[in-house]
């Protein structure tokens, strides 16, 4: 089964944590010119060996932008180099930018973060009866506290709130959404019209868009898959404060910049940024603490994810349109800030070189995201098996692992993710192997036998499927997905 966290943008959970070595210092006291080299060296290694065929990266230092470069291809297979105008998509890096604008309206006495947001837009929204909507004010929108999901699901005009506004942090795309469909009653502007004055004009911001401009045809990059293989080029057509956001590492550069110095907010609104609001919940892949048992280190402010490390506070978001993924982060006491986008499925494997190269500190944030490392025993496996096979890849692997600490295997979660990588790239037979492998170390998993099932079922099994599905409601009878696809699977058989 694809889990809550894989369905969630394949953000917050994963892939399990590669073995940790010390965090580099912050860099405050490195050249500039000293850092650009590294990064001029050290990234197309990384690129090429992660299979990502474009980046373009953006560094501030001293809260400006000193430097931006692209580097690679705009689509694996032609020579089209990225360049500093090429596009690409900022995904949920369009968050902190709407906050910035939200926060603009509260200094202009027109929001009041506090209030809720049936003042601005009256009704129950999307919620039905649930007198829990009087209770969701833009804060809870910026800092991850209303209660909606990530994004309701495909097809559902209705929204659900799970749990009271403000008693705890939860990832949320629709809240955004709901605050923007406020804003733009209250401003009497569309969402681009209302961010193109709050932030693009104003900062400079020339290339960027919430929607598709005709010019990104010769612009913007094509999607790839984990493979390295073109995936196509999405055209947004209808704004989205969450995620439509179109930009080069210049422009958000610019951004970053700015929102690193305070730029165009009130002292103590900008403090808003880098002020704790709420402590987020440890991955459930952590094997140091009980899931959900808050983090020390990573909270949410107003927009933005937190750092609180020796290093201070520093503030960060990634970006995750499957196919494509970005990351930023920035000191703001320092000025110091790098924010880079990849036009790849694996953008996020080389998240923490890029970081240490370009700013180094702690950056407990990558762990909380605990993306697959570029180099790690799973991706050698997942390559292994595209060049080989699964049976032979595989074969060698149980050969491999005999004898290793649990702490060294490829985990449950792991395996899980690779086989969908393999279905994905219709992989079909290669990823029941995969599948049967994860049955085999974790028997009493009712999502191995889920995902196995839905493997089945993909090949056209549908015995095997029925068998599997009927395997993993038995290990957990609230196992919706699996009751679901049961059903299904039934009105299939002769």
């Amino acid at each position: 089964m694809r889990t809550a966290a894989l369905l969630l943008l394949t953000a917050l959970l994963p892939a399990a944590a590669a073995a940790q070595t010390a965090p580099p210092p912050l860099l405050k006291k490195v050249s500039q010119a000293e850092i650009i080299a590294r990064l001029e060296r050290r990234l197309p290694q990384l690129m090429a060996e992660a299979d990502v065929p474009g980046l373009s990266v953006a560094l501030v230092r001293g809260g400006r932008l000193v430097w931006h470069k692209g580097f690679g291809v705009r689509a694996a297979g032609t020579k089209e180099l990225v360049g500093d105008e090429t596009v690409f998509e900022a995904a949920s890096l369009t968050k902190p930018v709407f906050a910035y604008a939200a926060l603009k309206l509260a200094d202009a006495g027109r929001l009041d973060l506090d209030a809720p947001l049936t003042t601005y837009l009256p009704g129950n929204y999307d919620v039905g009866e649930d007198a829990r909507l009087g209770q969701i004010t833009a804060r809870r929108v910026l800092s991850h506290t209303t209660g909606f999901p990530n994004w309701r699901p495909r097809g559902e005009p209705g929204l659900k709130i799970h749990f009271a506004p403000g008693e705890r942090f939860s990832y949320s795309g629709e809240g955004f959404v709901y605050l923007a469909r406020a804003v733009e009653r209250l401003t009497g502007e569309k969402t681009e019209e209302f961010i193109r004055r709050t932030v693009f004009d104003p900062l400079g911001m020339k290339s960027s868009s919430l929607v598709w401009r005709d010019e990104y045809g010769a612009l913007k990059i094509f999607r790839h898959n984990a493979v390295g293989e073109p995936t196509g080029n999405n055209k947004v057509e209808r704004a989205n404060a969450a995620a439509s956001l179109h930009t080069t590492a210049r422009d958000y550069g610019l951004f970053l910049a700015a929102a690193l110095r305070g730029h165009g907010l009130k002292p103590r609104t900008a403090r808003l940024f880098w002020t704790p609001q709420v402590w987020v919940g440890e991955s459930t892949n952590s094997t140091s603490r009980p899931a959900g048992q808050p983090s020390k280190e990573v909270a949410w402010g107003l927009g933005w994810g937190l750092q609180v490390t020796r290093d201070g506070t520093s503030v960060w978001h990634w970006g995750d349109n499957g196919d494509t993924k970005a990351y930023v982060v920035g000191y703001p006491r320092e000025g110091l800030g790098v924010v880079f986008f990849t036009n790849s499925a694996n953008g996020l494997s080389i998240a923490r070189e890029v970081v240490a190269e370009a700013v180094g500190g702690q950056q407990p944030a990558l762990a909380w995201l605990n993306y697959e490392r570029y180099d790690s025993p799973a991706r050698k496996l997942f390559k292994d098996i595209l060049a080989r096979g699964a049976a032979a890849a595989l074969r060698d692997y149980r050969e491999r692992r005999k004898g290793l600490a649990p702490d060294a295997l490829i985990n449950e979660a792991q395996v899980n993710r690779l086989g969908y990588q393999l279905l994905s790239l219709k992989r079909v037979a290669d990823a029941i192997e995969v599948f049967k492998l994860n049955v085999e170390d974790h028997p009493q998993s009712f999502n191995t036998y889920d995902s196995l099932g839905e493997a089945y079922a993909v090949a056209g099994d549908i015995e095997l499927a029925v068998k599997n599905y009927r395997r993993s409601v038995e290990l957990n009878p609230d196992n919706r997905n699996g009751i679901e696809a049961l059903k299904k699977l039934q009105e299939k058989k002769p």
